[in-house]
């Protein structure tokens, strides 16, 4: 293959000038006839154009599951951008993608390496696989009240218990920006011959700057997933999926994805997905290293805000943290007595700024290259208005600290037969011995103490007792008053379409992994 013309737009292209410019007959579906049926209030404020390219799959403008065309020409040309063997195109995100990963690379029965602090996606990927889920944990950072990646160190730990696995699966980079020694874990996961997965849904900017953490496909991961509407310029829902190497087959991926996803996708979505390509494969490395300059100017501007703290490359002496993307901008109003929920409300409410979530400590900015040093000064501006209203109204408040609770339960049932199993309400206080038919989630540091098929143990429900005498945010369980938790009977799982090997059937007990430093402490509450 000849090198490839990074300016084409396939996908987009095929819309625009081969079916919108026809003014083609639309006896197709979908049903608003090129906006002709769409609400005019919908209408009005959308405009007519998007309207025209949205389509559904034909020859003009060639098909996601079987493509032969315009989109496969368009993957050619993202494989490219990104340093890929092959890629996928997902529009149903990178929760989509992460699903896709982890069902091409382990079987029923068969044991996957993941942090403890995944997202609910790679739950839902090792349900839907009836994988064996060996949970490692992630490094506590308990001065900024979040959870970093997991070590080479707890890498290696795992793979020594575990020999077996058929797959290693990490989140690179953290949602607040952290980086993980990604190359070392490609090292010693390969070593054992088994595949790398990494959720790089923070990640789609990295390979376009090496002031960035190293991308998952330039470290030698063998598939990652990116969410290039989040920092790049597709529309929600738009991810890619890469793989390079021999372990990830691309006709397996494929066979996933037509599994996992809509037979009627999306053309908006997936020329914004082609654009976006283009836009950085001619003009990433500039647009980037704008992003980063405007972001370290914001970062410095907030770090002398009295009352305000947003870290930076001082995290890089922490367990865990290898490297940094300074774009996200997390922000800590401890000192003025706030929360990072309070924090949040303050600037939605009083000066019209969303940020991308807020947890007990922080609150996180998401920056990217469409943000101008004008917009950023937006943000400058209320931070430092808010410093000066509650440096008068808090005086020496204090938010407290947590002591988290850091041992792994015991596994009982595996993810997929907790998911079938019949679940009944019991109290929690009632509740020690059995089996966990919920979640149970804090924030922070947003690791779960329990996972549905886990052992319910004395120390976690005095940890979820004491929980309640605080603010603290306890997610998952459906009573929001922490009185009752669903359980699991124990009875043979109500599926009968399938039933994954139990635990039970490959050893007596699961060894936990390797644990962070942070233990569990009955004074959960200190001030700091």
């Amino acid at each position: 293959m000849g090198k490839l013309d990074q300016s084409e737009t396939p996908i987009f292209s095929s819309l625009k000038d081969e079916y919108a410019a026809r003014n083609m007959a639309p006896f197709h579906v979908p049903g608003h006839k090129q906006g002709r049926g769409i609400d005019k209030d919908f209408y009005d404020y959308i405009g007519p154009n998007i309207f025209k390219i949205d389509v559904t799959i034909f020859e003009m403008v060639d098909g996601l599951h079987h493509p032969k065309s315009h989109i496969k020409k368009a993957l050619a040309l993202t494989a490219d951008t990104f340093g890929a063997k092959e890629s996928f195109f997902t529009v149903n995100g990178t929760s989509g993608g992460i699903q896709a990963m982890i069902l091409s690379a382990v079987k029923p029965g068969e044991k996957i390496l993941v942090p403890r602090n995944i997202h609910v996606s790679v739950s839902s990927g090792v349900i839907l696989s009836g994988a064996i889920p060996i949970y490692m944990q992630p490094e506590i950072d308990s001065n900024n009240g979040i959870v970093h990646g997991v070590s080479p160190s707890t890498v290696e730990h795992a793979l020594s218990q575990h020999p077996d696995a058929k797959a290693v699966l990490v989140i690179n980079p953290t949602y607040y920006g952290t980086s993980t020694d990604l190359v070392s874990i490609v090292d010693l996961v390969h070593s054992y011959d088994i595949p790398l997965l990494v959720d790089e849904a923070h990640g789609p900017h990295l390979c376009f700057s090496d002031e960035l953490p190293i991308s998952a496909m330039a470290a030698g991961a063998d598939a990652c997933t990116q969410s290039t509407h989040k920092l790049l310029g597709a529309l929600t829902q738009g991810s890619i999926l890469h793989i390079q190497g021999e372990m990830i087959e691309g006709s397996r991926v494929r066979k996933v994805l037509s599994m996992l996803q809509t037979t009627s996708p999306s053309y908006p979505l997936l020329a914004s997905l082609d654009v976006a390509r283009k836009q950085v494969a001619l003009q990433g490395k500039e647009l980037v290293a704008q992003a980063i300059s405007n972001a370290r100017w914001l970062r410095q501007a907030i770090n002398t805000i009295e009352g305000m703290h947003c870290f930076g490359e001082e995290v890089l002496d922490y367990q865990g943290v290898f490297a940094f993307d300074p774009t996200k901008i997390t922000v800590s109003a401890r000192a003025l007595g706030l929360t990072g929920f309070q924090l949040e409300k303050i600037l939605t409410s009083e000066f019209d700024i969303q940020v991308e979530l807020s947890d007990f400590y922080n609150v996180l900015f998401i920056t990217s290259y469409a943000d101008s040093k004008d917009d950023l000064m937006v943000v400058l501006q209320a931070l430092g208005d808010i410093s000066k209203e509650y440096t008068r109204k808090t005086n020496n408040a204090t938010i407290p600290v947590v002591n988290y609770l850091s041992k792994t339960p015991r596994m009982l049932d595996n993810p997929r037969e907790a998911f079938f199993a019949t679940k009944t309400r019991c109290l929690l206080s009632e509740a020690v011995g059995k089996k966990s038919g919920e979640s149970i989630m804090v924030y922070p540091p947003g690791i779960p103490i329990l996972y549905p098929g886990e052992e319910i143990t004395d120390e976690i429900v005095r940890y979820i007792d004491m929980l309640k005498l605080t603010n603290i945010s306890v997610q998952g369980l459906e009573d929001s008053s922490l009185e009752y938790i669903n359980i699991i009977e124990d009875k043979v799982c109500s599926s009968n379409i399938f039933r994954a090997p139990s635990v039970h059937d490959y050893y007596d007990e699961v060894e936990p992994s390797q644990c962070s430093t942070v233990m569990f402490e009955p004074d959960i509450m200190k001030t700091g």
